[in-house]
């Protein structure tokens, strides 16, 4: 099965995002914690080019603990990023760490228009990242209201709007901007069972197999404690599997129906976090690399 979906309010947001580029001093490349590589939309690098950026790993409550903390520490290495950090938007600390990471990346500015004698301006700020990766959740919480619109679901935010945060910053917030096509499937299945993509556009039984799959390999105690299974179940291939939880979920025959069962229960953290993209090179080798 092959998932596309890019509506054309995304390609416009691409061109208004070029277009305003040149207006903002930083660029916050929000991505989901849960898949720091499959969230991270290509087409945002020709964006934002050289323009200075703070990596976030949003939803870092939902992501696997142990995994987010080795992904913070892969993208510190990324030479198009400055800075990275993980949060959850549900902790305010985490909020505030952001501010206080985008101030000190600016500080270097800040202190030279300070030298010449003129008052340091509000940071201007842009927010890049694909739908449903808590773009307006993210804001709300920078300005402590609801100006933002939110919903759990992607594509909310259609238009752009400079808002105030405080006397700090200013921030150009933008639509999320899917790419027009994934050249690899297994991306377009880790969106679609995130929540990324509209539920309309994908086949839920293509999408639970491939989450029956990889929590087989990754975390098969979840699946055993949560669908009340057994070790020997795993044993077979994994369509058997989700036939078999169709039956124990009181289904009959209807996969679709347990098949959107289980992609819910994942999304709605039934199953415990998780992350869905592996670090590519462990730091330590990385590490060990460069000191050679």
């Amino acid at each position: 099965m092959l998932i596309q979906w890019f509506p054309g309010h995304m390609a416009k947001a691409k061109r208004e995002a070029l277009e305003k580029l040149k207006l903002v001093d930083l660029v916050i490349e929000l991505l989901d914690a849960r898949l720091p590589v499959s969230s991270r939309n290509p087409l945002i690098d020709d964006i934002i080019g050289n323009k200075p950026r703070l990596i976030v790993l949003n939803k870092a409550d939902l992501a696997d603990k142990a995994a987010t903390k080795e992904w913070v520490e892969y993208f510190k290495q990324d030479k198009k990023a400055q800075r990275a950090v993980s949060m959850s938007t549900l902790n305010n600390k985490d909020v505030e760490n952001i501010k206080k990471e985008l101030k000190e990346m600016m500080a270097h500015k800040t202190q030279a228009m300070i030298n010449k004698g003129v008052k340091p301006r509000a940071i201007r700020l842009m927010i890049l990242g694909i739908p449903n990766v808590g773009k307006s959740t993210l804001i709300n919480k920078l300005m402590q209201k609801n100006r933002a619109q939110t919903g759990n679901r992607p594509g909310v935010t259609k238009g752009q709007q400079w808002l105030k945060i405080g006397g700090d910053f200013e921030l150009l917030d933008t639509p999320g901007i899917l790419w027009p096509k994934f050249e690899d499937q297994l991306i377009g299945q880790k969106l679609a069972l995130t929540g990324a993509i509209k539920d309309t556009v994908f086949h839920k039984d293509d999408v639970a197999l491939f989450a029956l799959r990889y929590f087989m390999q990754h975390y098969p105690g979840r699946l055993q404690a949560f669908y009340k299974v057994d070790e020997k179940d795993f044993e077979g291939a994994v369509p058997d599997l989700l036939m078999e939880l169709t039956t124990k979920l009181r289904f009959g025959e209807d996969y679709s129906r347990a098949s959107e069962k289980i992609i819910f229960d994942i999304r709605g953290g039934k199953l415990g976090s998780y992350t869905l993209d592996q670090v590519p090179v462990k730091i330590a080798e990385v590490e060990e690399g460069l000191a050679e």
